[in-house]
């Protein structure tokens, strides 16, 4: 039996309006990042991956690599990497303890491979593929991690409406833009939280990791059949940015800790500006400019 291209929407996406608009939806339609990362993500990656002597070391790395810096929004496990691999071996409280954190080779490896799917179906393909014992072994904790995360997101994450704006803002970009959701979560949990809430109708398709990364979510739906400036990505993430660049879009910052008012200067001004072709140039840089200043590069303990 062939594969299923889970991408297939995507890539046969026919526009219905002139203008295009990706939203992200974790942080950046919903306020669904804190309670992701601090209750889901962070207490299973300590009890996974032996970080209970750093726990509270760990937190730090967590809340600053996936909420408050410039590598916030990444893929899941981009940032575990990250955490285990360079952060929390550098942090004051490791070194202090002595404590040899945990490293996962074969884990790493598949990460840093370009040609790695990075979801539970890409470590399900890679654990399939390798004879290595050892290789198998550390994918398959892995993705057991992986899934543990998405079912405690399944059992914690409910009933947290999008941002004030969002839905005024859908409502406003529905007639003159086809929109779609643009994200790495799992097209599950998308699905569920934007139905929850009534306000799938207003997007065509709801994209998640399971049909590639974002920029490939762009390209699939946008390449050749958009004009310039007239493709739009809204974000809260550089992953964002770097996806609507990737495919010479525009972006729109969702800026952390002032989504509200980041939204309501899109539903109000930047929607608007986009449509009547007034957004890219300085409007744009010194929004990006601004949105630069809100997600540093160095861990405070590092200062």
């Amino acid at each position: 039996m062939a594969d299923v291209d889970r991408a297939k929407p995507l890539k046969e996406f026919k526009p219905k309006k002139k203008f295009f608009v990706g939203i992200d939806s974790d942080g950046c339609a919903f306020d669904t990042m804190g309670i992701k990362q601090r209750e889901c993500f962070c207490p299973w990656l300590i009890a996974y991956f032996g970080l209970q002597p750093v726990a509270q070391a760990a937190r730090e790395c967590k809340e600053f690599a996936d909420l408050f810096s410039k590598t916030r929004g990444a893929n899941r496990h981009k940032t575990a990497k990250r955490i285990i691999a360079e952060l929390l071996p550098s942090h004051p409280m490791t070194k202090a303890r002595n404590f040899q954190v945990p490293q996962y080779p074969h884990y790493f490896a598949w990460v840093d491979d370009p040609k790695s799917l990075l979801s539970n179906d890409g470590l399900k393909q890679a654990i399939a593929e390798t004879s290595d014992g050892d290789a198998k072994r550390e994918l398959e904790h892995a993705l057991e991690w992986s899934e543990r995360v998405n079912w405690a997101i399944g059992e914690t994450v409910k009933g947290l409406p999008p941002f004030p704006f969002v839905r005024e803002s859908l409502e406003k970009i529905q007639p003159l833009a086809d929109a779609i959701v643009v994200s790495a979560t799992p097209c599950e949990a998308l699905t569920r939280e934007w139905e929850e809430h009534d306000i799938a109708k207003y997007v065509e398709i709801i994209a998640g990791q399971e049909m590639g990364k974002k920029a490939q979510h762009l390209d699939y739906a946008t390449k050749g059949r958009y004009e310039k400036n007239h493709v739009l990505m809204v974000g809260d993430a550089p992953g964002d940015m770097k996806a609507a660049k990737a495919n010479d879009a525009l972006f729109y910052p969702v800026n952390p800790g002032d989504e509200v008012k980041s939204w309501k200067r899109f539903h109000d001004e930047a929607f608007d500006r986009f449509i009547n072709g007034k957004y890219a140039g300085n409007y744009e840089e010194k929004l990006i400019a601004e949105f630069d200043e809100y997600l540093p590069e160095t861990p405070p303990w590092e200062k």
